[in-house]
């Protein structure tokens, strides 16, 4: 254990020499500011985890040696066991130590509650997304952080390296003519649009940046990385289903929203309704796809389908050419605003937020006769710059994180 653990800290002396982006996520104040014992960091993959736990390592003002990265998806901790390892760290003067990938490590649930148990050492650790569904003790005994894709926000900051406000919800409600135009002064050149058009093409993911050229390839890879791996090995799928995940995938991106039943979509996967539910449940925990319930099922066990959206709008550039325009705009407000905010879908209207805001979803021209008479509604409107009333513009709900 020893030379695995001096093996490891050459590594992580290699790693730490690496440059970083001086650019940090939204979450990154509540993880170094965290006094929880253990912390997690869960979410897709190719957001920007790993990243976010170097820097953590970087900002801390403990010495080199007492700190250290490790990620058990590399070949040396195969067949290792995790607390016998953050044991000899600890031993030998570890404070602080960030596992990535953790879901990699063999009985790591078992392995991650012994070390809270046992061990003085303060832990960061990431994981799939999947990985806080799979048991309760993950809620309550660690502190969750989920990391989500870029905002339109953060690509904005990103790619003009400028520094913008978030709003909450409710600002963006009753105030979203004066922020609008806030965020179009912090514009050199104002093209609001332009940029908001770009961001449902590319950004969502940080690795954008890294090589522009290569996005939508890097995007597909991390799409099978998921499938092949995390879903595979958390949810035990055999090898030949994984093209059915595709498939049903695939199926998502190219119809709309409630376009199939359960029964016609089954069919058209080729697999039963049990399993479809299954497998949709398998995508939305991997953050590929987002299921929305319809507001009655609030009340009552009734018989409607969930709307099911891809995670993010960059998913169609990787999975289909033509795409519907309107499923793109309910995509960019799903997954911009669902992260934070209770969403259901409505017979009249699309959203329903917080069990309280009413929201149709459309272009410049979308009137408001669908919800006229409907309390808190609102009408979010892309292709303009600047709303007025209770029509809102789409892109300003990039804005939230």
């Amino acid at each position: 254990m020893q030379t695995l653990l001096e093996n490891a800290k050459r590594l992580y002396a290699l790693k730490a020499n690496q440059q970083l982006p001086s650019y940090k996520r939204y979450i990154f104040d509540g993880l170094q500011n965290s006094t929880a014992k253990i912390t997690a960091v869960y979410g897709s993959r190719g957001i920007g985890k790993t990243t976010t736990l170097m820097q953590i390592l970087q900002s801390s003002p403990l010495p080199f040696s007492s700190k250290l990265y490790i990620s058990c998806d590399h070949a040396m901790f195969y067949g290792v066991s995790l607390f016998d390892f953050v044991d000899e760290f600890s031993k030998r003067g570890g404070e602080l130590i960030c596992i990535d990938e953790v879901h990699e490590a063999a009985n790591f649930e078992k392995e991650l509650k012994s070390i809270y148990d046992f061990l003085s050492v303060k832990v960061y650790f990431t994981g799939s997304s999947a990985l806080h569904l799979t048991s309760p003790d993950f809620a309550r005994r660690y502190s969750m952080y989920h990391l989500y894709p870029l905002s339109f926000k953060e690509y904005l900051e990103l790619e003009h390296n400028i520094l913008l406000q978030t709003y909450k919800l409710e600002e963006i409600l009753d105030n979203h003519e004066n922020i609008a135009n806030e965020i179009l002064q912090s514009l050199k050149n104002k093209k609001i649009l332009k940029y908001f058009d770009e961001f449902l093409k590319v950004g969502a993911y940080p690795f954008y940046f890294e090589d522009r050229s290569k996005y939508v390839d890097r995007i597909i890879e991390t799409i099978n990385t998921i499938l092949h791996t995390d879903l595979s090995k958390l949810f035990s799928i055999q090898p030949d289903k994984i093209d059915t995940l595709k498939k049903l995938l695939l199926t998502i991106c190219v119809s709309k929203p409630l376009e199939f039943s359960i029964e016609s979509l089954a069919r058209t996967v080729g697999i039963t309704k049990s399993t479809l539910y299954k497998y949709i449940e398998y995508l939305d925990d991997a953050e590929l796809v987002k299921q929305i319930t319809h507001e009655g099922k609030r009340f009552a066990n009734i018989r409607k389908s969930d709307k099911l959206y891809l995670a993010n709008t960059n998913l169609f550039e990787a999975l289909c050419v033509n795409h519907d325009k309107g499923t793109l705009r309910e995509t960019f407000f799903a997954s911009q605003v669902g992260g934070f905010h209770k969403l259901h879908y409505l017979d009249k209207g699309d959203f329903l937020v917080d069990e309280k805001y009413t929201v149709e979803v459309g272009g410049k021209d979308k009137r408001f006769a669908q919800i006229k008479d409907m309390p808190n509604s609102f009408v979010v409107a892309d292709d303009i710059e600047v709303g007025f009333g209770k029509k809102i513009p789409l892109w300003l709900f990039g804005f939230l994180y």
